[in-house]
């Protein structure tokens, strides 16, 4: 517990900042001691990353003040924070991809040591851990979870007296979520103060000793989250908590729409994930979800389904028609729409407006016609994403960079939806979100689903797949389980099939008879 006889670790009064046309943090009061364990709860937007930010340097307040161990204090920049001993893991990752991990991880430890010096003591915290990390490996090929372990261990590496974690866990099986919050819990036992950000409200209910709320860039209240429960904890966040779903019903598909039949594919990459033997079945008018650990594989199929990568043209079929040779915007021809893991860069543009963005993939939906960009179409299907999605932003001439992440992939994910594909391939389609948004987006996927769209959900997060899956399988090591009605199984066998307890090859079940 924290030790409340000292100063505080860190103390902040009135904190604002103002953005064009956006009150980020409005007055902002917080107070963190030392070896507490402290939650950052708010809608998307609500101003938590930029607090964030302004607590390690990256962006300076318009007004308030900041102690460090009772000390003023002005954080100018993400260095001299860390050299006071505060580490931060952001929700979007800040590695440079064509480094190996070692050499990203000795950037943020300062002159001294190589990264040939640092690998053996990377494979030793990774492991002690439970990330395990192969120094060696460019991060450009690294999964999304593997790539978060990476921002975890380099602040684990440092002498961390403050640890911030935006959204540690959005991408970590719920395994891997319990062995980071023992490693959490003992870094507050020997007086490290953590401050956790997460939209998961379970984590935050295990494992945080207090927590501060944030509406609208203003403090709303403050809490002990293990004395409330997931509702009262989403009132506070959200107000209303009335639309939260604690279950939505399960669907029998119709007809068969993506096939996908003996795919291997083998990864040149020596350190990478190659598939073996893939059959899979998607009906029309379900949802299938796909759980798996971060590296098994995830990517790999994700890039063979949407076309970026290719393969034999019969292993992956629409409707029958064999596709598995054609490019995405071919595959966009026949009804498919995807949304990637990775939102900035693959899902937007983060220069390009909404609108643009938008129109980067629902170019076949008369918003182009003779050659010509039809620009108010395109500025009317940003806005209708906007509202239908309740995407906090200034507009449909706003950037993508700068929308929250989950703001960002609300709009993304409408984006698609709005479409009307006829399969639609999401990867961790609620990650970073708030239980809000999150809502919004299940909604949106089961309306999706009953109108008769096929859908296939790649997810690392079981409770979401649970909720929204008709049927569900598991990714482990390239290979594929079977898949089961989702009535039908448990975490517990889905949590095997993660960890490649299952037999290979397995037949996909046929509707109704799992």
């Amino acid at each position: 517990m924290p030790n409340l006889t000292s100063a505080p670790r860190l103390l902040m009064r009135g904190i604002s900042k103002q953005y064009p046309g956006c009150l980020a943090n409005d007055r902002i009061d917080l107070q963190i001691e030392a070896g507490e364990i402290r939650a950052l709860l708010g809608e998307n937007g609500a101003g938590k990353s930029t607090l964030m930010k302004i607590i390690y340097g990256v962006t300076q307040p318009d007004a308030g003040q900041i102690s460090w161990q009772g000390q003023p204090m002005t954080m100018r920049n993400p260095a001299q924070a860390r050299g006071l001993g505060i580490g931060m893991v952001f929700q979007h990752f800040s590695l440079f991809e064509t480094l190996s991990v070692a050499q990203n991880i000795a950037l943020a430890m300062g002159a001294g040591q190589t990264p040939k010096q640092l690998e053996p003591r990377i494979r030793e915290v990774s492991a002690r851990y439970g990330m395990s990390l192969e120094p060696q490996r460019l991060v450009h090929s690294l999964s999304i979870g593997e790539r978060q372990r990476v921002e975890i261990v380099r602040c684990l590496m440092q002498d961390i007296r403050l640890l911030i974690l935006d959204e540690p866990t959005s991408v970590l099986t719920p395994q891997e979520a319990d062995e980071l919050f023992v490693t959490l819990r003992r870094l507050a036992s020997e007086g490290c103060s953590i401050l956790f950000i997460s939209h998961k409200l379970g984590e935050v209910r295990a494992l945080c000793h207090s927590a501060t709320v944030l509406r609208s860039g203003r403090v709303s209240g403050h809490c002990v989250p293990a004395q409330c429960s997931d509702l009262q904890l989403a009132r506070l966040m959200v107000g209303d908590a009335d639309t939260l779903a604690s279950a939505y019903p399960k669907a029998v598909g119709g007809l068969p729409f993506l096939g996908v039949t003996g795919l291997s594919w083998h990864n040149p990459d020596p350190f990478g994930c190659s598939l073996q033997q893939i059959d899979l079945q998607v009906n029309s008018g379900e949802i299938v979800g796909i759980a798996g650990v971060a590296g098994s594989c995830q990517d790999e199929l994700l890039a063979l389904l949407s076309g970026e990568q290719l393969c034999e043209p019969g292993q992956i079929t629409f409707a029958e028609e064999a596709v598995g040779h054609l490019r995405p915007d071919r595959r966009r021809a026949h009804g498919m729409a995807f949304v990637p893991a990775e939102r900035l860069g693959h899902g937007a543009v983060p220069e390009l407006s909404l609108a643009d963005n938008g129109l980067l993939t629902a170019f076949g939906q008369g918003l182009i016609s003779k050659g010509l960009v039809q620009r108010g179409k395109v500025l009317k299907l940003a806005e209708e994403i906007i509202r239908r999605f309740g995407v906090k932003a200034s507009g449909p001439h706003a950037a993508a960079r700068s929308l929250s992440g989950g703001n960002l992939q609300k709009f993304i994910l409408g984006r698609e939806i709005l479409q009307q594909p006829k399969l639609l391939i999401a990867a961790h389609p609620t990650w970073g979100v708030d239980v809000g948004a999150a809502a919004t987006i299940h909604r949106a996927l089961i309306a999706l689903r009953d109108a008769g769209a096929a859908i296939l959900v790649i997810s690392e997060d079981l409770d979401e797949l649970f909720l929204i899956s008709d049927r569900l399988g598991a990714l482990s090591g390239g290979r594929l389980s079977g898949l089961k009605a989702t009535q039908s199984t448990d975490p517990v066998e889905v949590g095997s099939w993660m960890a490649g307890r299952f037999d290979v090859p397995s037949p996909t079940c046929a509707v109704g008879a799992c």
